[in-house]
């Protein structure tokens, strides 16, 4: 693969690791002030990073949008369920099922496809 591609897919997982790491931090902190409490969350530290991560993700998302075509680009975002599984099931203690398990295949078999 050439070196502008593994650039542009670099950065893509990037922002997609960054969104994925901040919807583990808006549960960790929604979780921690007690649900949807609007006082506890403008000042959680957790809720306040997740919003900079996906800042972050943005900035890299434009950078993304300049590289590779949206038709490509966007699909391959699906990654970010399949990656969420994991703190789902390791920090969250949610059960992963079968017809999940199959919606990762299916997902993965269309990014494999996209990339191509």
């Amino acid at each position: 693969m050439e070196k502008a591609k593994l650039i542009s897919y670099g950065m893509l997982l990037g922002n997609i690791v960054l969104l994925v790491t901040g919807q583990v931090l808006f549960k960790l902190g929604l979780q921690r002030a007690g649900g949807f409490v609007w006082q506890k969350m403008i000042t959680s530290p957790l809720l306040i990073s997740g919003l900079a991560l996906y800042g972050i993700a943005t900035i890299l998302w434009f950078g993304v949008l300049t590289r590779l075509p949206l038709s490509q680009a966007y699909p391959m975002q699906a990654l970010a369920y399949v990656i969420a599984l994991l703190p789902a099931y390791f920090l969250f203690g949610e059960i992963i099922t079968m017809t999940k398990l199959a919606g990762v295949a299916v997902i993965l078999v269309g990014v494999y496809l996209l990339a191509r």
